[in-house]
């Protein structure tokens, strides 16, 4: 008998709202996939909320209840793109849209939109939601959450496995060979969040395909060396990050610092070789050397930052997580289908070795149906 649960995820790339349609019964088994664009008004607006200004609640309320019917409308299309109706479907587990993330505050917050309430009224299915909360109110950064679900899906190997996760924010989910309760990871720094930022703002385009504007420029090691004494990279583990930390504003302050120019091409490489050494940085402080190294997320098609990170890493195998059974771009929404799935069979779905929350807690709110 088939378990059926709907997975949906924007990240703070802002650029889609990715929905998945995953069967729990033997195994993950993903039998469909869709992926609704976010309109250039809706990224504008996203983009607005994640820092103060004027009529934050009013714009918020209002983004609040657009993106739940956009996020609706991903979980009723990958439906109908499978096939499905909403009657099979157990639950759909909704990210949401991450509009304020700030674990350092006093005190600690987080904050996604995308109604639920919305979600479950147009699509007939029950919704959970808010995952990120409960870890932090039981002390956790509610960051990153997927490394639980890595731990399922890919644990279990003869050898040491890092999931190297490359969405806006680049995270490690470390899998050490024969130690299943030793799983941990972080956020490492930024990953396509600058890359991409910096693509629209000099060329007018949603990200760097391949890498090759990055790669026809050349590395400026007097930049490079600025943006890596950010101090979020010298935090302990455990840590996560987000848009309030790594933005277009920090990365222009940077460059103005300088007191020189710096080509935009150059900078876009540098900007890979920023995304390149934080991610080795992450993955030499697991003290683990050699295994392989699973990438996924929007950055796994980056070919230039690929074999950079294979360059620097050489004791590691890159493969993509296409290779065992679930493509790079799917991975982070079918985490969120998983994590409903544990929400409403009472089950945990966070890491406290991941988090740094004080236990193991059941997430989300469930919004019936």
């Amino acid at each position: 008998m088939s378990e059926l649960y709907i997975g949906l995820m924007s990240g703070t790339s802002m650029d889609a709202i990715d929905a998945v349609l995953v069967d729990f019964s033997q195994g993950i088994q993903l039998l469909g996939t869709h992926s609704v664009p976010l309109t250039d008004d809706l990224r504008q607006r996203v983009a607005g909320l994640c820092v103060s200004g004027p009529d934050e609640v009013e714009r918020m309320g209002r983004l609040d209840s657009d993106l739940g019917e956009h996020f609706a409308k991903a979980a009723l299309g990958v439906l109908a793109a499978s096939e499905h109706h909403p009657s099979q479907v157990h639950a759909i587990g909704s990210h949401g849209q991450t509009i304020r993330h700030r674990p350092q505050a006093p005190p600690p917050f987080t904050l996604q939109i995308a109604d639920p309430n919305i979600i479950a009224e147009r699509t007939g299915i029950t919704v959970v939601a808010d995952f990120r909360r409960r870890d932090m109110a039981a002390g956790g950064q509610g960051a990153p959450l997927v490394p639980a679900f890595h731990a399922g899906l890919f644990g279990g190997s003869p050898g040491h496995r890092i999931v190297l996760n490359l969405g806006g924010i680049a995270n490690i989910t470390v899998l050490p060979a024969g130690q299943p309760d030793a799983v941990r990871g972080h956020d490492t720094g930024p990953a396509n969040i600058l890359m991409d930022a910096w693509c629209q703002a000099r060329q007018g385009l949603s990200y760097d395909a391949g890498g090759q504007w990055a790669a026809s420029g050349d590395i400026a090691p007097e930049l490079l060396q600025r943006l890596l004494a950010h101090p979020y990279f010298a935090r302990p583990s455990p840590k996560s990050t987000g848009r309030e930390e790594f933005n277009l504003a920090w990365l222009q302050g940077e460059i103005l610092s300088l007191g020189r120019p710096v080509s935009d091409a150059d900078v876009q490489a540098t900007l890979l070789e920023l995304t390149a050494q934080s991610v080795m940085a992450g993955i030499l402080d697991t003290g683990l050397d050699k295994g392989e190294l699973l990438v996924c997320g929007g950055g796994a098609f980056n070919l230039c930052l690929w074999n950079r990170l294979q360059a620097l890493l050489p004791g590691w195998t890159l493969r993509s997580t296409a290779e065992l059974g679930l493509a790079p771009t799917w991975v982070e929404a079918a985490a969120f289908a998983w994590l409903a799935r544990q929400t409403m069979l009472g089950l945990p779905g966070n890491l406290p070795a991941v988090t740094g929350a004080r236990e193991s807690r059941i997430l989300g709110a469930i919004y019936r149906a």
